[in-house]
């Protein structure tokens, strides 16, 4: 994260006590409303470091909100404090009866006890025993008598629970291990208390599998975007040296189904998707200091201007940046605005967003067919200034709107076909092979290419028509459309029935899959977890860009033929 502390409008995600997320704007002078963990103002976490827990209080006599306590570290971990496994094979080698020690801070369980329960205060409210059970915990508690005790909702949850554990019944059925379970479920039920962790990709791609619709991502889980970002060899690239013309290095090439998510995990690899600290949350300034305004002292300045630019003047970086391909109006791109990116914002405000000048997009038409593009293929007519002046304001606006709409277009297609890409990514559902058709031509050789699926199908397709057998096939009888074009030519060739695509274009081409797995690791008790979702398996296809070699290999020189075993 870019900074320490919680800022004003910033997203961050909430984790809530039954492990759920909810990812929210912290907006100042609102209030947050947990659901029924209880609601605060907004004030209290902004400007508070990340990963405190808070617990949210009773309302105090004439207050209408609820203030935050922030619980410290051993109260959270009481319960892993008071292990008392070493004290219990003490116990039981000891012939003497057990006796728990009041001035010490381990809980040792009587004799003949599974289970002890204490509360904050180290007093204990409940035992269990496969016999005897302490004639407080048998009491019950109607469904009426526990909704006043949620209404009233005193010491945060945590009287509701104690009594909950002594209205159980059959408690004294229970071992240690299903009481201790027990005393959970009912501790994330109705504690209230959450922490607030800092937004990045990896945890709002868990919160778009767990708690919304995994469909909109493509069922991306973490692996799996980390495999794309790692095989595609997306990374930090420092700007050219001056003067050098020509495609630069650090310009890739992403095809984004995802609603943005792929595009955000790149751009976090990229340094590009995060504000630098200092620009954060700084108002517009002006050029001239608050002592040369010319206003009045009392009197606001005004607001400075914004320096007027050329309007074919683009605002794009040469390198360090990412290209996105898609087959709709604008892109796709939903899940930026959770790091403060707009991209359907033409003429943002200072501070720029990194992404405002290291982020293109154009469609697969303005690739394929860009002379079929109205923007790209119909420019605005050159008007002398004097004209300009003497039009209207909205007339003159929009001239300079579609003069600095169709540089930036232009700019954007000339820039992507001219080629030169240093990594291909893609996570969409079109066919492989349609988007390698189009996509392959423009990347440096060298080059590598990382494609996710949700499934394994398409990819083997892509794999075998890049397969060694094919492209020897290839260079010992090329097909015959291909006889008589140049090199680039048969790199768009749009294939057949027995060469879908070229072969000699990628080598190395593979697929793997990558899937953690969360485990309960406990004594006698490990084994995955059986709460972990389903879904797509996700697999990953890898290769590398070659560029064919111009005409026919042929080996000369005189060879000779050595006899057997000499």
């Amino acid at each position: 994260m870019s900074s320490d502390l919680v800022q004003p409008n910033a997203w961050v995600a909430i984790k809530l006590p039954n492990d759920m997320l909810r990812v929210l704007q912290v907006v100042p002078n609102t209030t947050i409303s947990l659901g029924k963990y209880g609601s605060f103002p907004s004030n209290l976490i902004i400007e508070r470091p990340y990963n405190l827990t808070y617990e949210v209080q009773d309302q105090e006599e004439g207050e209408t909100y609820s203030r935050l306590r922030i619980v410290p570290g051993v109260e959270l971990n009481a319960d892993a404090l008071a292990d008392t496994s070493a004290d219990k094979d003490a116990i039981e080698t000891s012939d003497e009866p057990a006796e728990a020690n009041e001035d010490e801070d381990v809980i040792v369980p009587a004799d003949g006890e599974d289970f002890t329960l204490v509360d904050d205060s180290g007093k204990v409210i409940a035992r269990s025993s496969r016999e005897v059970l302490d004639d407080s915990a048998r009491q019950t508690l109607t469904s009426a008598e526990i909704e006043e005790l949620k209404k009233k909702g005193t010491s945060a949850g945590q009287d509701l629970i104690a009594k909950l554990l002594l209205s159980h019944t059959a408690i004294d059925q229970k071992t240690q291990f299903s009481l201790a379970k027990y005393k959970l479920l009912k501790t994330k039920k109705y504690i209230r208390r959450f922490t607030v962790l800092p937004l990045d990709v990896p945890l709002l791609a868990h919160w778009m599998l767990e708690d919304k619709d995994a469909s909109k991502i493509l069922e991306m889980r973490q692996e799996s975007m980390a495999l794309v970002g790692c095989w595609a060899d997306a990374h930090f690239t420092s700007p050219p040296e001056e003067g050098a013309e020509g495609p630069h290095a650090g310009r890739w090439l992403v095809v984004d189904d995802t609603g943005g998510l792929l595009t955000a995990s790149l751009a976090e690899r990229m340094g590009i998707l995060h504000q630098p600290p200092e620009e954060q949350g700084q108002p517009e300034t002006s050029v001239t200091d608050a002592g040369s305004s010319g206003q009045p002292d009392g009197q606001p300045a005004q607001k400075p201007k914004r320096r007027r630019l050329n309007d074919l003047e683009v605002p794009y970086a040469p390198n360090n940046t990412l290209t996105v391909l898609h087959h709709n109006t604008q892109p796709n791109l939903f899940m930026l605005r959770y790091f403060d990116f707009d991209n359907t914002e033409i003429n943002p405000t200072p501070p720029y967003h990194p992404l405002y000048s290291n982020l293109l997009s154009l469609s697969w038409l303005q690739l394929v067919s860009p002379e079929l593009d109205q923007t790209y293929s119909d420019p605005p007519a050159e008007v002398d200034p004097e004209t300009v002046a003497s039009w209207k304001t909205n007339q003159r606006g929009n001239y300079h709107r579609k003069r600095r709409r169709w540089a930036r277009t232009k700019h954007i297609i000339d820039t992507t076909r001219a080629g030169g890409f240093a990594g291909l990514a893609v996570a969409s559902t079109m066919e492989p092979i349609s988007i390698l058709r189009h996509t392959l031509p423009l990347l440096a050789g060298g080059a590598p290419v990382a494609i996710y699926s949700q499934t394994v199908e398409p990819l083997a397709i892509l794999a075998d028509a890049f397969s060694i057998t094919r492209r020897a096939a290839w260079v010992s009888s090329p097909p015959a459309e291909t006889e008589g074009k140049t090199v680039a030519e048969i790199e768009r060739w749009g294939g057949n029935d027995e060469f879908p695509i070229n072969p000699t274009l990628l080598l190395g081409a593979s697929i793997q899959t990558s899937r953690a797995r969360r485990w309960q690791v406990l004594p006698q008790r490990t084994h995955p977890l059986m709460t972990e979702r389903g879904g797509a398996e996700g697999y990953i296809f890898t290769a590398w860009r070659a560029i064919p070699v111009e005409g026919k290999i042929e080996a000369r020189g005189r060879f000779r033929k050595r006899k057997a075993g000499a």
